[in-house]
């Protein structure tokens, strides 16, 4: 006769009050870092693709680089007082002030009527929607370079069409001075920024409920109150989104610009963005200290536009 050694509690389900003991679980050590593996690879991207060339970016501005590339040593801040030196540099930053303000601004209330409109049901609407796209789907550059081979002053339809129409007596240079080049270029700024801008506010009025306008017609509230102290108020967070991205675009927008007058004559059309582009033909410490004050500037401008706007308070 065999002997069998006596069941456990574990297993009889015993131990205090008949209860089963469990065994006491343990976290693994993934469950104890969080969502950080998740997030890791996100993490490692943005410090290999953002934060790792700024500060290359920063280190190169103290350096003495030669046009092939060569470090010459230490320049300490000789590039900066050199930069801050130059007779065109007050110009050309009073001008990218000027070129962000007008096409941000000119963009956000173009871009709020036309939402305003696809908002609203009407015959077509769904082709109308798909055409506002186009400026989107193409290249900036590509429609940068269609819009300067229009204002050509030889063959460009645009003082063609003119001239026929006997509304100027010759062709017209449009891209070769300062006074002229400026408005077309930010017209195609606008241009190519209407269609993201356009869908951001249109995404954020439909999801204002229709009962508040319901509630607004009952209280007998006009068209224009009720589109100021109802729409534009839950429009907010969409038009502060669309607002910054088109001041981060539009503040670093060099294709535009480069495409169609790269910057001339001089420095008449010159951003700052094309301005330091223009430098690293010269001086690339010279270039990368521009680059470092564009970060500032960009930095800058977005944290007055939030602050002023009190992002993160509600009415």
């Amino acid at each position: 006769m065999s002997l069998k050694a006596p069941p456990s509690p574990a297993e009889t389900g015993g131990g205090r009050g008949g209860r089963a003991t469990r065994p006491v679980s343990r976290r693994s050590g993934l469950a104890r870092l969080g969502p950080l593996p998740w997030i890791a690879p996100v993490i490692l991207l943005i410090l290999f693709v953002v934060v790792w060339p700024v500060v290359e970016l920063v280190r190169t501005s103290f350096l003495n680089v030669s046009i092939s590339g060569k470090v010459r040593g230490s320049a300490g801040t000789d590039k900066y007082e050199k930069l801050f030196s130059e007779s065109d540099l007050g110009a050309v930053l009073l001008w990218t002030v000027i070129w962000t303000v007008v096409v941000v601004v000119c963009t956000m209330l173009i871009s709020l009527a036309l939402a305003q409109l696809f908002n609203q049901k009407f015959p077509g609407r769904t082709v109308t929607r798909w055409a506002l796209i186009a400026p989107w789907a193409a290249s900036v550059l590509m429609t940068a370079i269609g819009f300067k081979w229009m204002l050509n002053q030889t063959a460009g339809v645009l003082n063609t069409v003119m001239m026929d129409l006997g509304l100027i007596d010759g062709p017209q240079d449009w891209l070769g001075t300062a006074s002229t080049a400026w408005p077309w270029m930010m017209a195609v700024a606008v241009f190519v920024s209407l269609p993201f801008t356009t869908y951001t506010l249109l995404a954020g009025l439909q999801t204002i409920p229709g009962e508040v306008y319901e509630a607004s017609r009952i209280d007998g509230a006009g068209t224009w109150q009720t589109y100021r102290f109802i729409t534009l108020p839950m429009l907010r967070p969409a038009f502060l989104i669309g607002v910054v991205i088109n001041l981060i675009n539009v503040f670093n927008s060099f294709p535009i610009i480069w495409a169609m007058t790269q910057g001339g004559p001089g420095y008449d059309t010159s951003t700052s963005m094309v301005f330091m582009y223009k430098l690293k033909e010269t001086d690339i410490g010279e270039s990368a200290a521009m680059s470092v004050v564009n970060f500032v500037l960009v930095v800058v401008l977005v944290l007055i536009f939030l602050k002023v706007s009190r992002w993160n308070e509600e009415d």
